[in-house]
Order: C-alpha cells, then structure tokens, then sequence
C-alpha cells in the first residue's frame, strides 16, 4: 500500500496539498534515480534539496501524517541525499561502501508500485558499484558492466508474474550483495587484523627501545653519582694536602728563623 493511501486510511484527514506534493516529487526523483544520470545532471539534487524543505515544513503543520508515514518519507529523503553524496565518492569502492550503509524505503510510494522503488534503486546502484568494481580488477569495460548488471536486474522484474515471484528475485539478488559484501568485510576485517598485528610488533619495538633507553640512563645518572663523589672525595684530599704542606712550611720556617736568632746570640760578630 501506498503512503498516501496509508495515510488516509489511518489518519482522520486527507493529506494535505503539502503532502500530494511531497509525494509526486519524492516519485520523480525515485523514477530519476532509477535511471542513467549524466554526470552533469543537476535536476535530482535540487529536487531532493526542495523535497528536504517540503518535509520540514511537514513536521511543523499542525495537520501533519502520522509519525510513522514521516519517518518512512524521512527515510526515503534520507536515503536519495546519501545516494547523491555517495555518487560523488571518486573510488568504486567508496561508492560501494557508502551504498551498504544507504536504507531504501519499506512502503511503496504510489500504489502502482509493487515493491518500493526506492529499494529497486539501491539494487541497481548495488550492481553498478559491483559492476565498477569487478572492471577495474579485470580491466574490463565498466559501461558494458553496468549495462549487464542493470539489464539482469531489468530481466528479473520483467519476469515476475506475481508479488510472491519478485519478492523471491529479490530476496536473491539481495541474498547475492549480501555475500559480497560479507565477503568484502572479511577482506576488511584481515586487513584490519594485520594493521592490528603490525601496530602490536611495532608497539613492542618501541617499548624495548624504551626501557633500553630507560636503562642507559639509569646506568647514566647512577654514574654521574659515583663521579660526583670521587670528585668530592678529591676535592677534600687535595684540601687535607695543601693544609698539611702550609703547616710544615711554617714550621719550617719558624725553625729556620728561630736557629738564626740562636746563631747570632751563640756567635757575636767578630771585631
């Protein structure tokens, strides 16, 4: 069931113009997103940037839908914004990354739509980001990828006779992302490992540098210590010495001048 038609069964009230609007260029932009955009394309970012405005003056109404219909119109603005920012990652892995992380809508926006649209689109931006990646590790045409990717996707709706039957397509396709992107986080999650294993042994080089560094200079200042003594010590020695060898200059002199004055008196002058 449609929003809108959610809307009204649920709500009291109709939904209001502001509403119908939302809902016709939410529409248009899912159809835009849905197709191959030049690169030059402006149309869709303005319109998600009106759909943005729109949808605050929304949640501001006093007759606004029901909290549950604006979060799924909040999560189906939300999920448009983040597939324009990631469709300007330079890097398809980036852009593939960026798109596991988007959340397409659950409910149909129109009641023509038998699964959301939104959810279409983010299988086909799936394919492409795969598509782009698959080429460059190959070497192989990127727009015959995508045009593979899109055109197998094309074929699997084109099939489906039922709701049961889509729904089981693609629950496959999902089921398909699903493994390359587990098998992406793996090839992360080992990448991670032995940046983890790399940083831990560069971390116990850099310790055993430190307590070496921390043992030289203990050994240093214990060093500086003994030294500082033996300079002491030495210091005082040589103090002790010269004290000794004034005290024996002295006496050494007073002897000498007391054994001229006994010379004198033992001997006068002679006439």
């Amino acid at each position: 069931m449609a929003p809108g038609a959610e809307a009204s069964s649920g709500a009291t009230m109709a939904p209001t113009r502001l509403e119908l609007n939302l809902m016709r260029l939410l529409s248009r932009c899912e159809a835009l997103a849905a197709e191959r955009r030049d690169p030059e394309e402006w149309r869709l970012e303005k319109y998600v940037a009106a759909l943005e405005d729109m949808l605050r003056e929304l949640k501001k109404q006093a007759s606004k839908p029901a909290p549950e219909l604006l979060n799924e119109y909040s999560r189906k603005v939300d999920f448009l914004k983040g597939l324009l920012e990631a469709e300007k990652l330079s890097s398809s892995t980036e852009k593939a990354l960026a798109n596991q992380l988007l959340a397409p809508g659950r409910t149909p926006t129109t009641a023509k739509e038998r699964t959301p649209a939104t959810r279409t689109v983010h299988l086909q931006t799936k394919a492409r980001c795969t598509g782009q990646m698959r080429s460059e590790l190959l070497g192989t045409d990127p727009l015959a990828t995508d045009d593979s990717e899109e055109l197998n996707i094309r074929k699997r709706k084109g099939l489906t006779s039922d709701e049961k039957q889509s729904a089981v397509e693609l629950d496959a396709v999902l089921q398909h992302h699903q493994d390359m992107q587990e098998k992406l986080a793996e090839e992360m999650l080992s990448l991670a490992r032995s940046l983890k294993n790399n940083t831990l042994a560069a971390q116990n080089v850099i310790k055993q540098d430190n307590q070496t560094l921390s043992h030289s200079l203990r050994m240093a200042d214990q060093n500086f210590e003994k030294l500082k003594d033996e300079s002491d010590r030495l210091e005082q020695h040589a103090k002790k010495s010269v004290n000794w060898l004034l005290w024996i200059m002295l006496i050494v002199v007073c002897f000498i001048f007391i054994s001229m004055i006994l010379f004198i008196r033992i001997f006068p002058k002679l006439k």
